[in-house]
């Protein structure tokens, strides 16, 4: 059985705890996978970037040595009317975004297109856009940024839309407990990142330890769960961000009472470089 209640997407807004509060968290960083919790993403942590205006940033994830090394991914706070007329400084890197909350819109070689909570946006490398943000409130939002490792003959197109417009894929066996998201085709190998929504009912597991080549980075967008991760059992909540370096181990329990729903980049479709 599925819940049919509306999606809801957590989004930092910064700020600082009191003085008088214990200097409690969950943050990890180990060999194998790191934990940032919404807790941490204060304003002290953000950073500001010279191709934007009127916009800060969480930077999430980046190559690190020791880390995931594929992708980075960045939360954007962009006041109305803020925004980027040259937003990617790497015409070799792509990008996708996806809008937590406020009003984005992104305009690709000419066409705008408004995204709103839910609204994604893949730009594949050395394309020509630009974003604004455009309601009353800040536009928050997501930025996974990659390489782009081209193949003879392939070329991602890019795409817009809105995660409602996409049928989930129930995995097998699950009666549709375990859903996955996919706004990017994953048999068309022009893509070399996929970055999905997966849904769990409160209750549903990933019931073995997935041990595979792909880096994750994981934005908890609604819930709460016991995830497993390398030889630990790590409790997260909606807000909370976890990358996971190359065959990291991991497994889940949705812990409920609602939905867990998280954003998930991986990267496929690739030969291995040596």
């Amino acid at each position: 059985m599925t819940t049919t209640d509306p999606y809801t997407y957590w989004a930092p807004t910064g700020g600082h705890p009191p003085q008088s509060d214990l200097l409690t968290d969950r943050a990890l960083v180990t060999e194998a996978y790191t934990v940032i919790p919404r807790g941490v993403l204060r304003d002290i942590v953000t950073s500001n970037l010279p191709e934007w205006t009127g916009a800060r940033s969480w930077v999430l994830s980046k190559p690190v040595a020791g880390g995931a090394v594929t992708f980075s991914q960045t939360i954007l706070e962009v006041a109305p009317g803020g925004g980027s007329e040259k937003p990617e400084p790497q015409p070799e890197v792509e990008g996708f975004l996806f809008v937590m909350a406020g009003t984005l819109e992104v305009t690709h070689d000419g066409t705008a297109h408004t995204l709103t909570p839910g609204g994604f946006a893949f730009l594949p490398a050395g394309s020509t856009w630009s974003a604004k943000s455009t309601g009353t409130e800040a536009a928050r939002f997501h930025w996974v940024r990659k390489r782009y490792q081209p193949v003879p003959g392939l070329t991602p197109e890019a795409k817009f839309g809105n995660e409602a417009e996409v049928e989930p894929s129930p995995m097998p066996g699950t009666e549709g407990r375990w859903r996955t998201t996919r706004p990017l085709d994953p048999d068309d190998l022009a893509y070399d990142m996929h970055v999905n929504i997966v849904t769990f009912e409160a209750g549903a597991v990933i019931p073995f330890a997935e041990t595979h080549e792909m880096e994750h980075g994981l934005y908890v967008l609604e819930g709460k769960a016991v995830y497993r991760l390398n030889g630990d059992w790590v409790e997260v909540q909606e807000g909370d961000f976890i990358s996971m370096r190359a065959f990291c181990p991991q497994a889940c329990y949705a812990g409920g009472p609602g939905r867990f729903r998280y954003l998930l980049y991986k990267d496929v479709n690739r030969q291995v470089e040596l």
